[in-house]
């Protein structure tokens, strides 16, 4: 059956333009920050998370130190610095030196004291899963909150696409409506993600815990053309399988697939696309994004390899030339309103407006004392 419209009682899934963006960062949680491989030895790297700048680099023993990016004496960025033995960074302004847990360690001028006001905030980072995980909250982190991610682990480099970033100048909010809304991929990436044959699905949406999953499975339809490239023949048209999961705040996994007519999914092919999204400030996110391929029915090396690099290109093209345009108009469109806006609801927006449920709560929780 296809899932039935959200009452227009529902928590709408856009906010009034007006409303204090800064409640809408759920602070105690995990986000990306990076890249594993983006962090080399050696480097002071920059990120705005959440609107707070943080400089990155790796220590000695090969762990993660993350600090606030901004000189507490002149406010310099420290990121402009230079990373110095002993896990130090010094200051490109006036030379203060601050080690991997923010504290300041040398003040070079007068008497050389050190003020207690010098001392910079450190961040918790884990990388797991070819990923920098920072924890942003005065909350204990805890590490099995994580999100997983493992199939970036688990299977041969040939059947996952490389690492792709981009930022989106537009709130998170919108990014993770647009990707958990699979019905715009039959018009919005025709051809590419959906075709004619894929407007037509029945929408299922799921809860378990605090996780919301929304499937829309196609039967008997014309295969879209990024399945069709990674399927052997006779897989032109099929049974199409798509279910997406959100965790919060904002990391989803699509599971797209296909298999001949009437036969069950174990026996087609497919990939899961991976989503992990991080607020760069309230208009503006950073977007981590890869695919890892299952059950590889195509053979040949020099087959798989261009067919990996070909899914980062199509999903490429997909997300920044067709998605980001309309996602960006839509938020220029509601910084412009000068009254609140609440969209008209329709069947297909019963999973963004399900995880809006769940997102409203954990913000609430979050902002309670521990």
């Amino acid at each position: 059956m296809t899932q039935a419209a959200p009452t227009l009682t529902e928590k709408p899934l856009v906010r009034a333009a007006a409303a204090p963006a800064t409640s809408r960062f759920i602070r105690n949680t995990w986000y990306v920050a990076m890249w594993s491989a983006d962090l080399e030895p050696g480097k002071l790297v920059s990120r705005t998370l959440l609107n707070e700048p943080i400089v990155f680099f790796r220590k000695e023993d090969g762990g993660i130190a993350a600090m606030t990016d901004r000189c507490s004496h002149r406010f310099a960025p420290l990121s402009m610095g230079k990373l110095m033995s002993g896990d130090r960074v010094q200051c490109i302004y006036h030379g203060l030196e601050f080690g991997a847990d923010g504290q300041c360690v040398k003040n070079p001028h007068g008497n050389c004291t050190i003020p207690a006001a010098a001392h910079l905030k450190s961040y918790t980072v884990i990388e797991r899963h070819t990923l920098l995980w920072i924890w942003m909250g005065d909350k204990a982190p805890d590490p099995a909150k994580i999100p997983d991610y493992s199939c970036l682990d688990d299977r041969p480099a040939m059947h996952i696409t490389k690492p792709g970033y981009l930022t989106v100048d537009a709130g998170y909010e919108l990014v993770v409506d647009n990707l958990l809304d699979l019905s715009h991929t039959s018009y919005v990436h025709a051809g590419i993600l959906g075709n004619a044959d894929t407007v037509e699905a029945d929408i299922k949406v799921e809860q378990k815990g605090d996780v919301v999953a929304v499937s829309r499975p196609s039967k008997n339809a014309d295969t879209p053309g990024i399945l069709k490239m990674m399927s052997p023949p006779g897989f032109e048209r099929g049974d199409q399988w798509s279910t997406i999961s959100w965790y919060a705040p904002c990391y989803m996994i699509l599971e797209f697939g296909v298999s001949k007519p009437g036969e069950p999914k174990e026996k087609g092919t497919g990939y899961f696309a991976l989503h992990l999204l991080t607020p760069e400030t309230e208009r503006t996110t950073h977007y981590h994004y890869s695919a890892a391929r299952w059950n590889v029915l195509t053979e040949g090396d020099e087959k798989n390899s261009a067919i990996r690099d070909k899914i980062f290109e199509m999903r490429t093209f997909a997300f920044a030339e067709q998605d980001v345009p309309v996602i960006e108009a839509q938020q220029r469109l509601m910084d412009q309103s000068r009254e609140p806006l609440s969209p008209v609801l329709l069947a297909i927006d019963a999973g963004p407006t399900r995880y809006r449920r769940v997102l409203e709560r954990l913000l609430s929780e979050d902002a309670k004392p521990e």
